[in-house]
């Protein structure tokens, strides 16, 4: 199976809330960078971070997806729900780096869109 298609499967999980399912696609200790805000290093951070950020499931959409080799590429936007319960808005760029069908890591480019 391709590593695009292997990451849109497991995005189906955060789609429904199923986070569990999800990070059975991770690698035990996938390394996640937001990049100027944190980074994740092993599955637990992660469980944490989506615990923390995930108060309802996100609502994101796939702009465009590149595979080159271990590494995909997807662009898009996607929508969280906020501790106070409004609703941000952001634009992703996300490069997924895979070791034997797994996700080893993350690096985000996520900007807010302001109204």
């Amino acid at each position: 199976m391709k590593n695009a298609t292997i990451l849109h499967k497991a995005n189906e999980f955060v789609k429904k809330g199923n986070y569990e399912s999800f990070l059975v696609y991770c690698t035990q200790d996938t390394k996640w960078v937001f990049v100027g805000e944190r980074i994740l290093e092993g599955r637990d951070k992660v469980r944490e971070y989506m615990k923390e950020f995930y108060l309802e499931p996100p609502v994101f959409t796939v702009e465009k997806t590149i595979e080159d080799g271990s590494y995909v590429t997807v662009t898009g936007e996607i929508t969280l729900k906020a501790a106070n319960g409004t609703y941000n808005h952001y634009d992703y760029c996300d490069v997924w780096r895979f070791e034997n069908g797994k996700i080893a890591e993350l690096k985000a480019f996520v900007i807010e869109k302001k109204s």
